[in-house]
């Protein structure tokens, strides 16, 4: 049976409901790895029990917050005469079914950690900067990898997709890839992704030029343009672009703009750290250029499929 692209389908394409993260789910083993980095960072029960100093103040403090927040006197499955600050707060975690509230809670949890674990002494440690820097860092690699699209930064749980960059470039580039004709480029370019929220980062960046290969010899072949489908690499691609009129010659500048940043950005990002043999040293590639090429393949992607259809 025929399958229809229905109204439905399209406004959902139309509001970008395609996307590389989930918003709607906490899963609950990232709740209980959250809680392992609470316990890590904040103290777990034993040290709740045993120290009447800063952990049972500040569990209290986020407990009673994060309560009086919601229009509460205690979090749920909490005892007003007999309080556990830290059992609450560990069950709302865990437990509690509306997401916003769970994401609250981590919130405040590590606007604690940020803030009043860096203090000299705190559960007894020295490197109480560093425990705290780790515990944020941790929580931001637990939100990538269960692709919960959720980080925690400058003091504040935000969502992915309210980064222009991944509302303009990622999510557009997912719903124009979503052509059957472009499943392949899709299957790469989601692949990138995959590998970015699992900390392959060269894997990523391989897989990144692949998409930007895989889209660009698609509209030489629906245009019939010269290429090699087999042997072209993206500089040969880009030039068949470029040759073939992709862009409005009164674009001129701007097309050789993005022309030098496809020819050194992407492909020679990947080239460089992620696409030969790394010798001796063993080569990182930091988080930050992974995400900062992965969206300029977006971009990239965006741009040449709309450029595309503006073809007579």
């Amino acid at each position: 049976m025929a399958i229809y692209n229905i109204f439905s389908k399209r406004q959902k394409a139309i509001r970008g409901q395609m996307d590389v993260f989930t918003y709607d789910e906490v899963s609950q083993k990232l709740r209980v790895q959250i809680v392992h980095i609470l316990n890590d960072a904040l103290g777990d029960s034993s040290e709740f029990m045993r120290d009447e100093g800063k952990v049972r103040q500040t569990y209290t403090v986020i407990a009673d917050a994060l309560a009086r927040e919601m229009g509460l006197f205690t979090l749920p499955a909490g005892d007003i005469h007999r309080r556990n600050a830290y059992e609450e707060l560990v069950n709302f975690i865990l437990h509690e079914k509306d997401i916003e509230n769970v994401l609250s809670a981590v919130e405040l949890s590590f606007k604690a950690i940020d803030k009043i674990t860096r203090t000299n002494g705190y559960l007894y440690k020295g490197n109480y900067s560093e425990v705290a820097d780790a515990a944020i860092d941790e929580l931001n690699q637990r939100f990538k990898e269960n692709n919960c699209g959720y980080q925690f930064n400058e003091g504040q749980i935000l969502r992915m997709d309210n980064e222009f960059i991944h509302e303009q470039a990622v999510k557009p580039a997912l719903v124009l890839l979503g052509d059957i004709k472009y499943a392949g480029a899709k299957q790469e370019f989601l692949n990138g992704y995959k590998h970015y929220l699992d900390g392959r980062d060269k894997e990523a960046l391989t897989d990144a030029l692949k998409a930007l290969e895989s889209t660009m010899k698609v509209i030489c072949a629906k245009r019939k343009w010269a290429h090699d489908p087999v042997r072209d690499t993206a500089a040969k691609l880009i030039k068949a672009c470029i040759d073939n009129g992709l862009v409005p010659s009164f674009w001129e500048s701007h097309f050789s703009a993005l022309k030098t940043t496809l020819e050194s950005g992407v492909p020679t990002g990947r080239n460089r750290l992620g696409g030969h043999g790394q010798g001796v040293t063993i080569t990182t590639v930091p988080v930050h250029l992974t995400a900062y090429v992965l969206h300029q393949t977006a971009a990239a992607i965006v741009f040449l499929i709309e450029s595309e259809k503006s073809l007579p």
